[in-house]
């Protein structure tokens, strides 16, 4: 008998055995299964065979059955069992086994048996291979069990057993899982020491762990280390350091990046252009993100749902709904179905700009192509409705989602309750709890906290004591959120030491006040201008171990600048490095603000100049502060700040041409405010006041009084008032061009339209008038200045 039918028969049943099962007492329906009915003797049979295959040495056959029987569970009912009942005389044989079976655990991931059987091996006093001990390593990474992984690896390296690259390699990458980073560049380190060659899987996995920690310089430094050791860079590597430029927002080291990709022929995919998009669409400069997507069709790559996705979301962040029209447009020529996502991100987009009746166009078509609206649309589109303040249409939404049966959340229930709060109708939020009450979804601790905010807005701080009363009765504990609306209202309010009782009462129940908590209290203090007590909740923060942010300095530096204490409020912005943060866009400008009131604009250039020094993106608030030093600086500085305006990609405003503008008139280039206001004029921008009046300005330095009364005219015919600076404007002018009798003219509809004209302006009106002789007019201005001279 062959040995392949001898294991045939034996898995048939016996007569005896049989016969015994059709004479018992059991149903036919329970009857077990013939091959489920186990024995020692199946048991002892498979291990016969596996010590025959590992006898001739055909590990191959070994394993496939070993394979066999773990996954079964039969005839052992794990890999253990199977452990336990192997014995053989030759260790060797031993040792060929115990490597397998963990192999083979490992290979069809089963981390908990490859832990098992790894213990048993090792409780025999013996080490596996290390290539069984590294297939292990890799089934528990697999398996998220990182610390499992660094414990197992420690006591190994402990022990004195040598490890290889691939083990160093799976400890590396569970440190970082595991969001030790310091560890997984110890470990590296530690490589290096026992003249390992560290390989590109390690570099990647340190570099992406960097990256996500947003330390991109640190990622660089082992990017060109990579180089320096002849470590050749793969698209992961290259995609994992274009991926973390353009999160932190240097979108031109991102291009740096996949230009030297391209020098070192390390093929693009589709991640990398994805990558390039989103840091383009962050930053909202979407002509660079078509340049991308077309350099991406030009590559052969077909742009997917998650492409479209992130260009609709760049759209979104431009404020451009026709654009994100025009895209979806696009796909529907192109015949790309959108998924779930991206058509949530697209109408979002045009719920934000309130084009609701396009959201229901568009809903309506991808609904016609098999697309089934889901809960996060139907409450983006709710959300819609009620930031535009329609209600009805609102509520109505909740009934379509019902119709096609998709349940109301608390999210959707909480939209409503939000607005409602909003609008100042707390008689309708309430009512709207009950709803969501009847509909079985409890209110949760986001619905009070709405109602918190809702109630605090309209100063019933004894109904937002309730609700904190009635959260805790229903088992919902206040956090930091329910207070800050709390004590932010209290604050707006000016009831500052109720709010300071409230941040009591706070830790009484067990909420630690954070720093936004110390931030609203510091700015409630300074918006009163009680800066003693803003300093002290600062002290108390460190008292409290409570860490200040950014926004923390910013506000007290802001306070003192309010009170004109310009040289505290550097002083502490110098202190900030010192805590760990950095002065950002905030501080500077409140900085520069404080001596442009204080008349010092050349102060405010050198902290432009250090704040662009300190690589910090200046603002069009920015510029508009500084605008006001245009005049004082002259028509050079003003274009260099103006030009730098257009490089660091912002738009000039209304404000920014007016100041120019009066720049130039001031200096009397004719040529060049005229010049500015076209452009003005093209880009769309409507003149108002501070316009005509440079622009008159301008005529009057000509000397052409004519074109200076037409100006006038036509800012009058554009329903444009004029003001006391329009009015002063042409009387002043006049005067410099000796024309005191179109002055007086000037000067009488001023009067008229209830405006007085300054006191230097006066004078040199009465200077005029009195060497031309006219006395009688000197008499009219003098009555006149005695009549509005205060009385007493």
């Amino acid at each position: 008998m062959t040995q392949k039918m001898a294991q045939r028969i034996h898995f048939l049943p016996t007569k005896t055995s049989l016969r015994k099962s059709l004479c018992s007492n059991t149903h036919p329906t329970q009857l077990p299964k013939l091959q489920s009915i186990v024995t020692d003797e199946d048991r002892n049979d498979k291990i016969k065979l596996l010590q025959t295959h590992l006898h001739n040495h055909n590990t191959n056959n070994a394993n496939k059955l070993l394979k066999h029987v773990i996954l079964s569970k039969s005839p052992f009912s794990s890999p253990s069992q199977i452990y336990s009942m192997f014995t053989h005389p030759s260790h060797s044989i031993k040792f060929t086994f115990s490597n397998l079976l963990l192999s083979v655990c490992a290979e069809c991931k089963l981390p908990n048996e490859a832990l098992e059987c790894y213990t048993l091996v090792r409780n025999d006093g013996v080490f596996p291979a290390l290539w069984a001990f590294n297939l292990m390593l890799e089934c528990l990474v697999g398996a998220c069990k990182y610390d499992t992984v660094l414990e197992n690896f420690d006591q190994v390296v402990e022990l004195g057993v040598k490890v290889d690259a691939f083990s160093y390699g799976k400890a590396v990458q569970s440190a970082v899982k595991m969001g030790d980073l310091k560890r997984g560049l110890d470990l590296m380190e530690g490589m290096k020491r026992d003249g390992m060659s560290v390989g590109g899987f390690v570099y990647n996995v340190l570099i992406s762990g960097l990256c996500k920690e947003r330390r991109i310089k640190d990622a660089r430094k082992l990017f060109d280390e990579m180089s320096e050791r002849g470590v050749v860079a793969n698209r992961v590597t290259f995609n994992t350091l274009i991926d973390g430029y353009c999160k932190v927002g240097d979108l031109d080291e991102a291009f740096s990046v996949r230009e030297r990709m391209k020098v070192c022929n390390v093929e693009a995919s589709i991640v990398t252009f994805n990558s390039l998009l989103c840091g383009f669409c962050r930053a909202q400069r979407m002509e660079d993100a078509e340049k991308v997507l077309r350099e991406m069709e030009s590559y052969g790559f077909v742009p997917d749902g998650y492409t479209y996705s992130i260009i609709f979301y760049g759209h979104s962040r431009s404020g451009n709904v026709n654009a994100s029209v025009d895209l979806y447009e696009e796909t529907v020529r192109k015949g790309i179905k959108i998924n779930e996502y991206t058509c949530s991100v697209l109408l979002n987009t045009l719920c934000k700009c309130g084009k609701m009746d396009k959201v229901e166009e568009i809903l309506e078509k991808v609904m016609g192509t098999g697309l089934v609206p889901t809960e996060v649309m139907y409450n983006t589109i709710l959300n819609g409705y009620c930031q535009a303040g329609n209600m009805a249409k609102a509520i109505s939404t909740i009934g379509k989602m019902e119709s096609i049966h998709l349940k109301p959340s608390g999210i959707t229930f909480n939209s409503v309750i939000n607005k409602f709060c909003d609008l100042g109708n707390m008689v309708e939020a309430e009512e709207w709890v009950k709803r969501m009450t009847q509909k079985g979804i409890p209110p949760n601790l986001q619905t009070y906290n709405i109602l918190i905010g809702g109630y605090g807005r309209k100063c019933q701080f004894d109904r937002c004591f309730q609700i904190l009363e009635e959260m805790e009765s229903c088992g919902l504990k206040s956090n930091v959120l329910s207070y800050g609306s709390l004590i932010n209202c209290l604050c707006k309010d000016c009831r500052h030491l109720e709010a300071e009782l409230m941040c009591e009462d706070m830790v009484n129940r067990g909420v630690l006040p954070n720093a936004q908590i110390y931030n609203i209290l510091i700015d409630g203090y300074c918006t009163v201008g009680k800066l003693n007590d803003a300093f002290r909740c600062l002290s108390e923060m460190s008292g409290k171990n409570v860490l200040p942010t950014i926004v923390t300095y910013n506000t007290l530096i802001n306070g003192l600048c309010r009170k004109g204490k310009v040289v505290e409020a550097e002083e502490l912005a110098s202190q900030i490095t010192c805590k760990g943060l950095y002065p950002d866009v905030i501080t500077y400008n409140s900085l520069i603000s404080a001596y442009a009131k204080v008349g010092n604009n050349l102060k405010g250039l050198e902290l432009y100049e250090k704040m662009k020094t300190s690589g910090i993106k200046p603002t069009l608030i920015t510029y508009h502060l500084l605008s006001n030093g245009f005049t004082e600086g002259g028509p050079a500085v003003a274009e260099k700040l103006f030009q730098e305006l257009l490089d660091n990609n912002l738009t000039p405003d209304r404000v920014i041409y007016n100041k120019l503008m009066r720049c130039y008139a001031e200096h009397k280039d004719i040529h060049k405010a005229f010049a500015l206001h076209s452009q003005m004029i093209d880009q769309g921008i409507q003149p108002d006041c501070f316009t005509y009046n440079s622009l008159i300005m301008c005529r009057l330095n000509e000397g052409k009084v004519k074109e200076a009364k037409e100006l006038f005219d036509d800012m009058r015919n554009k329903e444009l008032v004029p003001d006391a600076n329009t009015y002063n404007t042409l009387v002043e002018r006049h005067c410099r061009v000796e024309d005191f009798s179109g002055a007086y003219f000037w000067y009488r509809e001023m009067l008229e339209k209830g405006i007085f004209p300054g006191a230097g302006i006066c004078n040199e009106l009465i200077t005029g008038l009195r060497d031309e002789g006219r006395s009688e007019y000197v008499d009219i201005i003098y009555s006149e200045i005695k009549d509005k001279r205060p009385k007493g």
